[in-house]
């Protein structure tokens, strides 16, 4: 066959594939109504849309609330929700975010801020009654501090670079520009995702650290009918950990904790099925829980610093002064005195003396 002879047959064969498209199209305009075409079966709304374009050119509303119906059609993509081309809820998700979530959680954040701010300048930091002894009780061990800060400093990353990626666009964008905006949340994410599964598994850990005293008693009861002598000079014993401590445990670390963790592992691994109403909903639970955990958390570190004199170190070293351990949990004081308070004894500075392995002589 030579090339003239191919040349014609291949034009033969697209001018009878031109012809074809164009009667395709004249058969379709002049079906009588009712009529179901080709178009029509494959598209239960293309005869609407055909004639809705006769009466009112350009509206396409036919085919958009069939694109919008999130029903699922053939896709040779593999995947959840991958027949689904566009998903209404994505639009619900974000005008909740955007008018119900952001405002409503810079009230909490401000709120809680601004209560430890006004209760320090009314009450300041709260000083011991009576002079330190010297004699200092051990109250964490290493190995719960090193859980505490981990806790801490995981959750104090995941917490900055989720107020930028929350609240971001609407403080930082205009003060530093897109560009600069861009780079420092595409950051904030990367370590967000990175961190948050450090956390996760840190707060499990130490929950079953802490869990035995943290456990309520009657004495709870007590420390919460007197607010714990927060409001006035009243003592108010307690255990290892008071009434206000045990709150914080108990729904700031293990309710909202888990609840964050969870709902932040299904964000960080979107691969393992669950598809995009999953996800919006994982989002909600997630900025409301850690919303509610930084609020907590702002009066649980005031506490722990500029709120009552001593309690920083306490977490620091690991030690407490005698007169801090009495005043402020007298019951644990009671039980460990004598075995972790002694006596001072001759011997080198800092030397703890026998028979009291949790105590130790102040070092100058």
């Amino acid at each position: 066959m030579d090339v003239h002879t191919m040349t014609r047959r291949w034009l033969a064969l697209l001018a009878a594939l031109f012809l074809g498209v164009l009667g395709s199209q004249a058969l379709a305009q002049a079906a009588p109504a009712g009529q179901q075409t080709f178009d029509s079966v494959l598209n239960p709304n293309a005869a609407e849309q055909a004639k809705r374009q006769q009466q009112q050119p350009g509206n396409n509303a036919p085919v958009w609330r069939e694109v919008r119906s999130e029903k699922e059609h053939y896709t040779s993509t593999r995947g959840v929700e991958a027949g689904v081309l566009i998903q209404s809820g994505g639009e619900t998700w974000r005008q909740r975010r955007e008018n119900q979530l952001i405002p409503m959680g810079a009230l909490v954040i401000a709120g809680a801020l601004g209560a430890c701010v006004l209760f320090y300048l009314w009450r300041g930091t709260m000083r011991l009654r009576e002079k330190p002894t010297g004699r200092r009780m051990l109250r964490f061990s290493g190995f719960e501090r090193t859980m505490h800060w981990t806790v801490a400093i995981s959750f104090s990353i995941l917490a900055l670079s989720g107020l930028v990626m929350l609240f971001g666009k609407l403080v930082l964008l205009p003060i530093i520009g897109h560009t600069l905006f861009a780079w420092l949340t595409v950051a904030c994410k990367t370590i967000h995702n990175f961190v948050g599964p450090v956390f996760s598994v840190a707060v499990v850990v130490l929950f079953f650290t802490f869990v035995r005293d943290n456990l309520p008693s009657i004495r709870d009861v007590q420390w919460f009918a007197k607010a714990g002598g927060l409001f006035s000079d009243v003592h108010v014993p307690s255990g290892r950990f008071n009434g206000g401590e045990k709150v914080w445990f108990w729904v700031g670390v293990l309710g909202l904790g888990v609840t964050a963790s969870v709902s932040g592992l299904i964000l960080d691994f979107p691969n393992f099925g669950q598809g995009r109403a999953t996800m919006q909903l994982a989002n909600v639970v997630h900025v409301v829980a850690t919303v509610l955990m930084m609020a907590m958390a702002a009066g649980h570190i005031y506490m722990g610093t500029a709120g009552v004199e001593g309690a920083y170190d306490a977490m620091r070293t690991g030690y407490v002064d005698e007169s801090w351990a009495k005043e402020h949990h007298e019951y644990w004081y009671e039980e460990h005195k004598r075995e972790a308070v002694a006596a001072p004894a001759a011997g080198p500075a800092g030397a703890i003396p026998a028979g009291a392995p949790q105590a130790k002589e102040k070092t100058a």
